[in-house]
């Protein structure tokens, strides 16, 4: 075959193409060692370099990430406890001033309640004493107009008989007059219904 090749193509030729032909197919193993180790220990310094470093980020990150998940969680449950206290103080503070408007209620309608009580038994006792000191102006005036009456009495009867009676005789004739006038007046004669005295 070299033969037919070296009669078709001119020498020269003939030697760079069956070197070509060799060449292309040989396969160094040196080199495929040498490259892989060199890709190996270019991954492992990449490694330890880049990949370490950005894992440590990205781990970093992460942890981040989670603890602010964890926080925001929190918080809404801090909000949610939060709501919820701040409702319990509303209802109890709306419950305390109930009860307090209840007491203040209860407490003025008793001072009311008190102090109508007092002003009724002052009232009461101005009405007995007044009524006490009325009762004794009627006696006292009753006193003086029988005493004036019997005077009067004595006075026309001394005139009518035409002599002088005796102190003790005139007293006498008086109070017998008063009893009668007396007795006429709660029999229903004497005053006209409705007349004071």
């Amino acid at each position: 075959m070299e033969q037919l090749l070296a009669v078709m193509v001119p020498a020269g030729e003939a030697v760079t193409t069956a070197l070509d032909a060799e060449a292309g197919f040989q396969i160094n193993l040196f080199w495929v060692v040498t490259q892989a180790a060199t890709f190996l220990l270019f991954l492992a310094i990449l490694w330890l370099v880049a990949f370490r470093r950005i894992g440590g980020v990205l781990e970093e990150r992460r942890a981040r990430i989670e603890q602010g998940l964890r926080d925001a969680d929190e918080a809404r449950q801090d909000r949610e406890r939060a709501a919820m206290e701040r409702a319990a103080a509303l209802t109890a503070a709306r419950q305390e001033s109930n009860e307090i408007l209840a007491r203040s209620q209860r407490l003025a309608e008793e001072t009311r309640e008190r102090d109508l009580a007092e002003t009724r038994a002052e009232l009461e006792r101005l009405r007995e004493r007044a009524m006490a000191d009325i009762e004794n102006e009627r006696q006292r005036a009753m006193a003086d107009v029988r005493a004036q009456v019997a005077d009067l009495a004595l006075l026309a009867a001394g005139r009518v008989v035409g002599e002088t009676m005796s102190d003790e005789r005139q007293r006498r004739m008086v109070d017998e007059f008063l009893r009668e006038v007396a007795a006429e007046r709660s029999a229903g004669r004497g005053r006209p219904a409705g007349a004071g005295g």
